[in-house]
């Protein structure tokens, strides 16, 4: 076949339409200043106020502590408050000052020593009460545990003296046992390691979903799509245009996360790097398809950001696991939360972050991606063929 023959070839004159065409929306993106607020500066935005300013942690909490026994046995019942930076306790005097406090909302709990705490401690019947705000309920659960454990801190040491001084192990006959804690996937016991990975998951759905719908839907408003279907062009190339330009501003937006997990978050990489890119280009498609389904069904820029808002970004954020367990959802919100793309990104890049490559539940959830891509790929482009007929 000669050069000419192969040069008028249908395929040929398809790559070459959609290079211009690609090369035509690179440059209407780059000089879009919203646009590119969108894709870079929100992102950015987004990175430090989430990873710096939202923390699921509860450290230094205000915590009043009435003696009313300032015995020393009391007041070393009480010494391991001092010893544990998630609490922060303020000694009082009386028990009203305390509840005046914590209804004020200056202290988020109570722990109150009675007055015949040391006599009853010698009958074996002492005992400490604790009051915390349970306005905010998980909150008030952490709270309580850390103040539990603190005081019984001082038990197990009273416990170990005492059977050190009788000469044996200890009243039940049963050596001193020494408990030896870890946690796996997140040894700093923070919740930014587990923030930082699920904030990708939001940015990847605002700039491949959010982005893609606006921007579509604003050209559906001002007829340059119209113009372009008078031409030979074929609405799969418009499409491919269309997604190549903003795909390549999502892992722009990738790149700055991963960045910023490392150097800024100090959030590990245990699993294959690969893998979590490959797994990320998967969403990316799927998020960016959301937005060609958005556009061309609305073809208006206001009902398509909303409807993008409604439909994509707030769902990844309240029902894919980014906040709260799934599992803790009534049934009908977890059929929904597990309906949704999001969830099995969300669960394969917290896994890929912090656990490592657990090589079925990547595969499952590449698979389930995959199928959503080629399913609303297919979506995007019947409904606009549709459009044109």
């Amino acid at each position: 076949m000669s050069t000419t023959t192969q040069a008028q070839s249908p395929g040929w004159r398809s790559g070459s339409r959609l290079v211009a065409l690609t090369r035509k929306e690179t440059r209407q993106l780059l000089r879009d200043p919203s646009s590119l607020a969108i894709g870079i500066l929100l992102p950015i935005l987004l990175i430090l106020i989430f990873g710096f300013g939202l923390s699921l942690d509860v450290k230094n909490a205000p915590l009043a502590v009435v003696m009313e026994d300032s015995s020393p046995t009391a007041l070393q019942a009480v010494s391991g408050l001092q010893l544990t930076p998630y609490l922060s306790p303020v000694v009082l005097g009386s028990m009203k000052e305390a509840e005046s406090l914590l209804g004020a909302h200056k202290v988020d709990g109570i722990v109150r020593v009675p007055s015949d705490f040391a006599s009853r401690l010698g009958e074996g019947r002492a005992r400490i009460q604790v009051v915390v705000n349970g306005a905010d309920a998980a909150k008030a659960s952490i709270i309580l545990r850390y103040a539990t454990a603190a005081l019984a801190q001082n038990a197990v040491r009273q416990g170990d003296l005492d059977g050190v001084s009788a000469g044996a192990p200890n009243a039940s006959g049963i050596g001193a046992v020494t408990i030896d804690e870890r946690l796996w996937f997140n040894s700093a016991n923070t919740s930014t390691w587990y923030l930082v990975p699920g904030l990708i998951v939001l940015i990847m759905t605002l700039v491949g979903a959010f982005l893609t719908a606006l921007v579509m839907a604003r050209e559906w408003e001002r007829g340059t799509l119209e113009a372009l279907f008078v031409t030979p062009v074929r609405p799969v190339e418009i499409l491919l245009a269309k997604i190549i330009p903003y795909f390549g501003i999502g892992m722009l937006g990738l790149a700055l996360c991963l960045l910023a997990s490392k150097f800024l978050f100090h959030v590990p990489m245990v699993g294959s790097l690969v893998v979590l890119v490959f797994s990320s280009m998967l969403y990316l498609i799927v998020a960016v398809a959301v937005g060609l389904v958005i556009s061309s069904v609305t073809r208006n820029q206001f009902l398509a950001s909303q409807v993008a808002l409604i439909s994509s970004f707030l769902p990844s954020l309240m029902l894919s696991g980014f906040l709260f367990d799934l599992r803790n959802v009534p049934t009908v919100v977890r059929i929904v939360g597990q309906a949704l793309p999001a969830t099995y990104y969300m669960e394969l890049i917290r896994s890929l972050f912090l656990a490592g490559n657990i090589w079925p539940m990547v595969a499952r959830n590449c698979a389930i991606l995959l199928v959503y891509a080629v399913g609303l790929l297919t979506v995007a482009r019947l409904v606009t063929r549709k459009r044109l007929d």
